[in-house]
Formats: C-alpha cells, structure tokens, sequence
C-alpha cells in the first residue's frame, strides 16, 4: 500500500512539473535560472571571503606567538644569566628564585614553540583552502558570464522564435479556414476567378449574335438619316456643306471639265 502510494505521488508530481514547464514561459524560467547562478556566485564568494579571513586571523595569531616566543626565550636567558650571577655571587636564595623563573618561562616557552608549530600548520593549510577557494571564486565567475552571455543568445533565439511562430500563424490563415463562415484566400480568388470568366464569356456570345449586328445596322442607318436632314437644313439656309459631306469621295478631274 506504502509503495503504491509512492509511486502515485511521484507520477503525480512528475504531471504537475510536466505541465507547469509546457505552460511557463521560457523568458521568466531563464530570467530565474539567472537569479539562481547569481545568488550561487554571491553565496560562494562569500564562503571564499570566510576563508581568506580566517588565513588572515591564523597568520596574525602566529605573528603574536612569534613575538611572544621571541621575548619569552629572551626572558628564560635573562632568568638563567641572573641565576649563574647569583650563584657566582654565592647569593642561595635568589639562585633559587631566578632558577625557579628560568624554569617557568622554559615551560612556557616550550608551550609557545608547540603553539608556533601547530599554527605554521594551520597557516599553510588555510593559505591553500584560500588558493582554493579563489579559484572557485574565479571560476564560477567565468561560468556565470558564459551564463549571462547564453542568455543574451537565448533571449535572441526567443525573440525569433516568436516572431517565425506568428508569421507561420499568419501563413496559415492564407491558406486554411478560419472559421466555419470565413473562406481562405485561395477560395475567394477561384470565386473571383469564375465569375470574372464567365462576364467574358456573356460578353463574348452578346458581342456576336444577331441581336447585335441588328442593333450596329439600325444605329448606322439612323445615324444617315440624321446626317440627311442636316444636310437638307443647311441647304434651305444657304449655308455651306457641313461635315457630314467631307467624308464623301472627290470628283474625277474629267467630271469637273465637263461642268
């Protein structure tokens, strides 16, 4: 039951981020993955900036121990000179003390020489956790520039993307239907078509029966019948022929002798 459970989950989990990743938008996904490796880099550079100031803290604890190191060896030589004056002096009671002080500062200088070495130790070790660590610092910053350079590349490809997805969108509504009551391009220009071709065709058969050239015969007599009469009126007015005469072919040169 347990183990049913657990695969139901995990195949409801894997659904959920199935479909947030098809309906996120890639600009604010990259836009996060940005914000993450930025706030990574931050993060580790402050962890190299923790160990660059703990080799500094190591190396300013062994300069103090040096110099107490320093002048507690000066301080056990000085103890043993005045204990050997002493006793040269046959002075039995500050032999005693100043061998007492020789052995103290002795003591101390020995648990100073053991600090001075373990923290030489600590100094070379923190010193190459700070080479390390600055070149990680160095190296995760030559990763998020290619980041943020590939994001540039990427918003760019994004930009295409969308503008190469409209243009398919506005391809194919030239040649699919919209919708139930709107006619793709290709239909309306065959409609065109069509009809354009079919007014030839009727213009074409009118221009060429006989209704036609009755109507082109009663035109042209009706037009010589007009151009009679306006003759006739020209002539009853004593005026010269009109142009309706100049189309009319010249005498002969004999014809006009004979006159």
């Amino acid at each position: 039951m347990v183990k049913s459970l657990k695969r139901w989950w995990k195949y409801f989990v894997a659904k959920i981020n199935s479909s947030f990743n098809a309906k996120a938008d890639p600009k604010i996904q990259l836009e996060q993955a940005i914000t993450e490796a930025q706030e990574q880099h931050r993060r580790l550079r402050e962890q190299a900036a923790n160990v660059i100031a703990n080799q500094k803290q190591t190396e300013m604890r062994l300069e103090r121990a040096l110099e107490d190191l320093e002048k507690v060896n000066g301080n056990t030589k000085q103890a043993v000179l005045m204990a050997d004056e002493a006793t040269k002096k046959g002075e039995t009671a500050k032999v005693a003390e100043y061998t007492s002080a020789a052995e103290s500062f002795a003591t101390r200088l020995i648990v100073i020489e053991g600090e001075v070495e373990g923290l030489k130790q600590l100094v070379l070790q923190s010193a190459q956790a700070s080479d390390q660590a600055k070149a990680a610092v160095q190296q995760n910053a030559t990763l998020l520039q290619r980041k943020l350079s590939e994001r540039q590349k990427l918003l760019s490809q994004l930009d295409q993307a969308k503008m190469q997805e409209q243009v398919n969108v506005a391809m194919a509504s030239l040649q699919e239907t919209v919708g139930q009551d709107v006619p793709t391009l290709a239909e309306v220009r065959e409609k065109i078509e069509a009809r354009y071709a079919k007014a030839r065709g009727m213009a074409e058969l009118t221009g060429s029966s006989v209704e036609s050239r009755m109507l082109e015969v009663e035109q042209a007599a009706a037009n010589s019948e007009a151009q009679t009469r306006l003759a006739q009126i020209r002539a009853q007015l004593g005026l010269e022929p009109g142009l309706e005469t100049a189309t009319e072919p010249a005498a002969e040169p004999g014809e006009a002798g004979t006159n």
